[in-house]
């Protein structure tokens, strides 16, 4: 049953703090495990013995199965009993965060001469034989071939991969690329789960520390409505290598440390970036998986890389409108940890329920419908692995901006609806004005596509899929009491008390994003080679008011405060320095600007008081010129009133001058305006002149044109009347002599029609396909 890995992995970048924790990060881990305990997150004693003993029981089950297999195949006694076989574990359970009543993902691993068909008859066969074994379901055509059953009340679901090996031994390591040369795709598939969790392990510096965060991290995702890999969110593997980077990039952090750090580092992270924990691994076995230089696989809106060879992108479901929901989520994450670690929240408000149902004004109300058990489970499982696809073709809508489907369903009424299951769609628009859709093509479209695929194997009589829009105050009808209950109370909660979103970060980070061939030496906190990116400027723009928050005398301050290395200074001080700097830019172009305008400003005052400046300047020369001896008044008296006459003169020269142009610009006016009128008169004539000629024109080609119309439509009716009459004589004279064939004819033809009636009462017998319901969705919005 062990399975350790044996191979270790290095992570692809070197630490960004290696910081021992304080009494404060210490006291936040303790509250953060309290307040997960009313979840019932966390497994006693007795119920983990109680997994231990039915996984054993499993073990034996498949050990002995295998050695009747090798009995039937003529194989000897003594090589049969050692031929091994194992089962291994791999998800939540092999991480060890799994919950109360969780599953267990099982493998099956057997030697080459065991195949798939044997498992699938078999070994079913032995577990229905045994009385722990309930609800046993095969899905052997699934894309990863599955058996799920509940064996003592454990839910389980096993997987299978037979290996090139000829016996199994008990410490085999599943990491080991050369186990899968010469494997088909399903057994690569099967086995990629274990070696995805084993990796993953040994790539976390402090397993503790990790699994404590983690438990966080799944219940924060769960009770926000963002952890489902069917329906585009992420899915328990993406949501353990997120916190499996972040213990990377903090060793030495404890759990609500390393909770603070994730909500830190995805909040910056750049998304055209994938997330990786090791370098990727290059074989010569050729396996389709992910790989940096296609286009199509850079090109997904999420890139979150498995460790292990081949490399698969475990969020390749995300579309716009669940990698929108997830972004603002880990954003209020980050402002709920900051007030956490503020001591303004506690862990509890972290993990407060989404209000789906009071974040949107409209929804889409999807229902899957049957009359009978028959196929009821397997019936709803397709639809709701389906719903994905109507999710991405609404986005197709310009009109949409979010289309958010809950994951969460609600069955329906336990005495009219007995087989019914709803799920809702969130829908926020681009604009709300004057807005009118019809869905009614794309709905039918969707499901169609799912009656053609379920026809034959799931679909029964009475099933259907239903879909309605709605607004917020008709969903009463269709939620649980309990739930519209807590819907109001969370509202009246919201409206009462917010969270201050704009709480800064008081912790100096280094926002952290990662190049695909980064190296493993690198540690200089390059920006090319980390693919390092501030999302804002706000943070290094307010460092300096958050460290005088921090640095306050107040003890709990002191204690929330963090020491960073020299590294993530040097990165912190470096962006604020280069926002400096792009300040004093800015502030000296402006500067610039300002002396510039303002020299225009004085040049053009200056040519406006250029007269003024020039008689100024006469009046100062003229006082110079002034004799200054009080002695000759009378002859000073003498020439100022000479120079008072000249002056006058030139003013009344002056003004003469004026009216003698004013005048002879008047004329030129008067003569200017004459010419321009008798111009416009005269091309006036003219075009009315061409206007007549044009109209007469028109009119004769138009009267020809009649003519020849009438001519041709009489032509046409003479054509036409001469037909008719020449087809009724040929019918006259066919009638007669048709009524005695078809009075033969009408005997067989009779014989004819009752087989073929009875075929087709045969074949709607044998199979009988319900008829699908087209759904008319029209939505009217006004502003």
């Amino acid at each position: 049953m062990s399975n350790v890995a044996s191979t270790r992995f290095h992570a692809i970048t070197d630490p960004v703090s290696e910081a021992q924790p304080k009494p404060l990060d210490n006291k936040l881990t303790d509250a953060l495990k309290q307040a997960m305990i009313p979840f019932d997150v966390i497994e006693n004693n007795d119920e983990m013995q109680h997994r231990m003993n039915v996984l054993a029981k499993v073990n034996q089950l498949v050990k002995q199965w295998i050695i009747d297999v090798s009995l039937s195949k003529n194989m000897p006694s003594s090589i049969a009993n050692s031929v091994g076989g194992n089962v291994f574990t791999f998800g939540s359970y092999r991480l060890g965060v799994h919950t109360k009543g969780a599953d267990i993902d099982a493998l099956c691993v057997a030697p080459r001469h065991v195949d798939r068909n044997s498992f699938f008859s078999s070994f079913v066969d032995l577990l229905n034989s045994q009385t722990e074994v309930t609800q046993l379901t095969v899905v052997e055509d699934a894309f990863v071939p599955v058996i799920k059953m509940i064996f003592d009340g454990i839910e389980m679901d096993m997987l299978f991969a037979r290996l090139g090996l000829q016996s199994i031994p008990e410490s085999l390591d599943l990491l080991d690329v050369e186990l899968l040369r010469n494997l088909d795709m399903k057994c690569v598939r099967s086995l990629n789960g274990c070696r995805v969790t084993d990796a993953i392990l040994s790539l976390v510096p402090n397993a503790d520390s990790f699994r404590t965060a983690l438990r966080f991290i799944k219940l924060w995702a769960k009770r926000r409505g963002i952890y489902s890999n069917a329906l585009g969110y992420l899915g328990g593997v993406s949501w353990a290598m997120l916190v499996a980077r972040t213990c990377q990039l903090y060793p030495n952090a404890v759990a609500a440390t390393i909770v603070q750090k994730f909500f830190l580092v995805f909040n910056q992270w750049n998304w055209q970036q994938p997330v990786l924990l090791t370098k990727m691994v290059e074989s010569d076995l050729n396996l389709s998986g992910w790989t940096p230089g296609c286009f199509s696989d850079r090109s997904q809106l999420m890139q979150i890389i498995t460790p292990v060879y081949p490399h698969q992108n475990s969020t390749f479901n995300v579309s716009k409108s669940t990698k929108t929901i997830l972004l603002e989520e880990i954003e209020r994450g980050l402002n709920m940890c900051n007030a956490i670690f503020l001591r303004k929240a506690k862990w509890i408000d972290a993990i407060e329920p989404a209000d789906f149902f009071g974040r949107y004004k409209h929804y889409i109300v999807l229902t899957a419908k049957a009359t009978s058990d028959d196929k009821y489970k397997e019936w709803t499982g397709l639809i709701e692995s389906k719903l994905r696809k109507l999710v991405l073709t609404l986005e197709r809508n310009e009109y949409f901006d979010i289309v958010h489907i809950n994951p969460k369903s609600y069955p329906g009424d336990s005495q009219s609806e007995p087989y019914a299951i709803r799920w809702f769609f969130g829908l926020r628009f681009t604009s709300t004005e004057n807005i009118n859709l019809d869905l009614t093509k794309d709905i039918s479209q969707f499901i169609e596509t799912i009656k053609m695929q379920a026809a034959g194997k799931i679909l029964r009589d009475g099933m259907n899929i239903e879909v309605q829009y709605m607004k917020r105050k008709q969903l009463s009808q269709y939620l649980p009491q309990s739930t519209w209950k807590s819907k109001k109370r969370s509202q009246s909660q919201n409206s009462s008390t917010k969270l201050n979103s704009s709480i800064v970060n008081n912790v100096s980070d280094k926002p952290v994003s990662e190049n695909s061939q980064s190296t493993e030496g690198n540690s200089t906190g390059d920006q090319e080679s980390l693919g390092i990116s501030l999302r804002s400027e706000q943070e290094s723009v307010t460092k300096e008011e958050t460290d005088k928050a921090s640095t306050a005398p107040s003890e709990s301050s002191k204690d929330i405060e963090q020491t960073s290395d020299a590294k993530e200074t040097a990165v912190i001080d470096s962006n604020v320095a280069s926002v400096a700097t792009e300040d004093n830019r800015i502030h000296d172009e402006k500067d610039d600007s300002c002396v510039k305008s303002s020299e225009s400003l004085e040049y053009s005052n200056s040519n406006d008081n250029n007269d003024a400046t020039k008689l100024n300047e006469g009046e100062r020369n003229m006082q110079e010129k002034t004799p200054e001896s009080n002695e000759n008044d009378d002859v000073t008296e003498l020439g100022t009133d000479k120079c008072k006459r000249l002056l006058n003169d030139e003013e009344d020269s002056n003004l003469k001058e004026k009216r003698m142009k004013s005048d002879e610009n008047d004329n030129v006016t008067e003569l200017a305006a004459d010419d321009r009128k008798e111009q416009l008169s005269d091309q006036e004539a003219k075009n009315s002149k061409e206007k007549r000629m044009k109209s007469d024109e028109n009119d004769n080609v138009t009267e020809l044109a009649a003519d020849d119309r009438k001519r041709q439509l009489s032509d046409q009716e003479a054509k036409n009347s001469k037909e008719k009459r020449m087809k009724v004589e040929s019918q006259t004279l066919s009638n007669d002599s048709n009524e005695k064939d078809r009075e033969t004819a009408s005997s067989q033809n009779s014989v004819h029609d009752g087989l073929v009636e009875e075929e087709l009462l045969d074949s709607e017998g044998s199979r009988s396909i319900p008829s699908i319901q087209k759904n008319s969705i029209r939505l009217n919005l006004k502003q």
